[in-house]
């Protein structure tokens, strides 16, 4: 049984709470947005980060965030791209945020003051990444030695490591 073909138009998918509630509350904040296999995943501004996430909870009651990754894109640009996987348990829905960030200019607001089990999430993605989180509680290595130089997974990381 074939797949309906994604939808890509932002426009088409206004009708979707939680792009009425953001395109309502933050104009401007989704970049793009895609409807593919009955999932919903928005691109949003970095600016408009953590006040689409308070609002995404407060007001769709996302109450749950599953996991924070990033992908890098190396050698095109942006370069990396952070990935919020959220889910209303109350509403049974699930939601994909994801933020494009430059190389040179890998930061962002942290949502530990939304959701504090983001806590982990990004610590691992700066340990991993070198993505830096603004305003987060404790923005430290998590995984590797506090010595260790660069970011292991990042693209251009050395396969033998730094020597």
């Amino acid at each position: 049984m074939p797949f309906d073909p994604a939808i890509t138009d932002v426009e088409a998918l206004q009708e979707r709470a939680p792009v009425a509630l953001l395109r309502r509350a933050l104009a401007g904040a989704i970049t793009a947005a895609q409807l593919d296999r009955n999932e919903l995943t928005l691109w949003l501004e970095r600016a408009h980060l953590r006040q689409a996430c308070s609002l995404l909870k407060s007001d769709l009651q996302f109450n749950f965030l599953a996991d924070v990754a990033c992908v890098d894109w190396h050698p095109t640009e942006p370069r990396f791209e952070v990935v919020y996987h959220l889910l209303s348990i109350p509403r049974k829905e699930r939601l994909r945020l994801k933020v494009r960030l430059a190389g040179d200019d890998a930061s962002l607001e942290s949502v530990t003051p939304v959701w504090p089990a983001a806590d982990f999430f990004e610590r691992e993605v700066f340990d991993l990444f070198g993505v830096r989180f603004q305003g987060h509680p404790n923005l430290r290595r998590l995984l590797m030695p506090e010595d260790w130089e660069g970011h292991p997974l990042r693209k251009d990381y050395p396969v033998e490591g730094y020597r």
